[in-house]
């Protein structure tokens, strides 16, 4: 059973402003609520134990708003106030906290409509025997806000690799369950996940998961109000 999680909320969130000129991308409100609770609520629901915060732009604010919450899993701070490392320097910081097994790491900007529970879904596929990292997918034309050309491809096994044309079906939702050994060899700096993700793809133990929902991408005041339409059901879902 997979107890602990990262939440990766230290980013400036520049595409976001003005709505992060006083406070994080984490604290920005998605109908009704900020995008941290959105997370922490679903890894609640999923029966998730503890969950590693790290923290940089308005890191005070965004604390405060923690230590208020009375529900859900443990939260304990990882703090990048001196400098942001990215996603993966993040979680090479974060490794003393994570502890040695396997992990869900989560985006803070990854919002979705669920047809069914999708945290436990990535949990109950995780095979820690062939697996070095789980990643939620989503197919590129049922997700909202999101302007890329795809990442994956994926076969038949859920064995995915980069993508090798110029666009891919298959894109990354934001979650993803990972042993924490895999970024042991790294040094605390500034980097991104995506270095360990490619000596895992290399050995092929990198597998997918495709959502069971739609999967939106919050990266900006106008994908935030598509957002915020998908969940008050006021647009039809992509089919």
């Amino acid at each position: 059973m997979i107890e602990t999680a990262m939440v990766m909320a230290a980013g400036h969130g520049t595409r976001m402003a003005p709505l992060t000129d006083d406070r994080s991308k984490a604290m920005v409100e998605v109908a009704g609520k900020p995008l941290i609770d959105h997370m922490l609520d679903r890894l609640d629901a999923a029966g998730i134990k503890r969950a590693v915060v790290n923290v940089h732009a308005h890191a005070d604010h965004l604390e405060a708003h923690l230590r208020r919450r009375t529900q859900g899993p443990e939260i304990i701070i990882s703090d990048e106030r001196d400098g942001l490392l990215e996603t993966g320097g993040g979680v090479v910081k974060a490794l003393p906290l994570l502890g040695d097994d396997p992990v869900l790491i989560c985006n803070i900007d990854a919002v979705w409509v669920e047809f069914a529970p999708v945290i436990p879904a990535l949990i109950e596929a995780w095979c820690p025997h062939t697996m070095s990292d789980l990643m939620l997918v989503a197919p590129k034309p049922r997700t909202i806000g999101y302007p890329g050309v795809g990442d994956f491809d994926m076969d038949r096994d859920g064995r995915i690799s980069w993508r090798k044309g110029d666009t891919a079906f298959w894109i990354y939702a934001g979650l993803q369950i990972f042993k924490p050994s895999m970024a042991k060899p790294y040094p605390v700096t500034k980097f991104s996940r995506t270095k360990i993700w490619n000596v895992s793809i290399e050995r092929g133990r990198v597998f997918g998961l495709p959502i069971p929902g739609i999967w939106m991408h919050v990266g900006d005041p106008e994908t935030l109000k598509a957002a915020e339409a998908m969940l008050a059901g006021e647009v039809k879902l992509p089919a």
